[in-house]
């Protein structure tokens, strides 16, 4: 046998063990999940063995659900973009400085990551409060009169769920920024292009690899959350994760909560599949 095909069979090995994983953890239950979405259910025993499309035909006939999934879809597209404009210039900085505090900023930026999300959101429910920090501080200096509603929105589920991704989005650009050569710049620079210019047509166009992996990752994210829109958003406003854990936990229909499980994973998959056309479309287009 070869050095080479050694080498392959070598890595191959080393697969197994992970494969195994993967496969007993993910891909079974997932079809597990997958079997019981086609099952019926019955109040009386629960979920009864069948084949039927009854469930997929409950969510697309029942307007909650399906104001339910536009809620999930419409707050992960506003947090993705929200992070993305948030996060790229602090990533362009973290990657541009030659600051010798710059393993500790990167270290702050990475804290968050540290603090589970339960914990965050209740830092966040400390502040948003109709006695929190922000309505006690602006009736203190009487800029309001009466407390302003912020727990139980869309705000502070959009706050709570940008606060959980921004790392990410941050961590991913920078890696990309920093592998761009910035001396394109000056040499657009030199040419005569204004900075902004320079930026716009030079290191813009090279890291979109960045903002194509970070604005996939962080909109996977927002898509599951569970924790974040339970404790910030109440039980007035809901997302997929949690309604689908709502009717497997609380209502014990199991055959339902799988087929919200499925529906809710597919249209993550058809997102970001159409996400990753439109940037490889621009990748493209810039090499041409």
């Amino acid at each position: 046998m070869t050095k080479p095909s050694r080498q392959a069979m070598t890595a191959s090995m080393m697969m197994i063990p992970a494969t195994g994983i993967i496969l007993l953890a993910l891909v079974i239950p997932a079809l597990i999940l997958l079997r019981y979405s086609f099952n019926a259910y019955d109040p009386t025993q629960l979920m009864v063995e069948a084949f039927t499309l009854d469930n997929y035909t409950r969510f697309f006939h029942e307007p909650y659900f399906q104001q339910v999934m536009i809620t999930t879809l419409t707050v992960s597209l506003e947090c993705t973009l929200a992070s993305l404009l948030l996060g790229y210039p602090v990533a362009y900085f973290l990657a541009t400085t030659r600051s010798r505090f710059k393993s500790l900023l990167i270290i702050l930026t990475i804290f968050p990551l540290l603090v589970g999300n339960v914990v965050r959101a209740a830092g966040w429910m400390t502040l948003f409060g109709t006695k929190g920090f922000i309505n006690v501080v602006l009736m203190y200096l009487d800029i309001i009169d009466s407390p302003i509603k912020m727990m139980y929105t869309t705000f502070s589920v959009f706050v709570g769920m940008l606060c959980v991704i921004l790392p990410f989005m941050i961590l991913t650009l920078q890696g990309v920024l920093e592998s761009i050569d910035f001396s394109l710049t000056e040499a657009a620079e030199n040419l005569g292009a204004s900075p902004f210019t320079a930026f716009r047509r030079v290191i813009l166009p090279l890291s979109l690899p960045g903002i194509a992996t970070g604005s996939i990752l962080v909109f996977i994210l927002c898509m599951n959350a569970y924790s974040t829109p339970v404790l910030l958003g109440g039980p007035s406003f809901s997302m997929m994760a949690p309604a689908l854990y709502d009717q497997i936990a609380s209502a014990s229909n199991w055959p339902f909560g799988a087929a919200l499980a499925f529906i809710l994973t597919l249209a993550t998959i058809l997102a970001t599949l159409i996400s990753s056309l439109y940037f490889r479309r621009k990748l493209k287009a810039m090499a041409a």
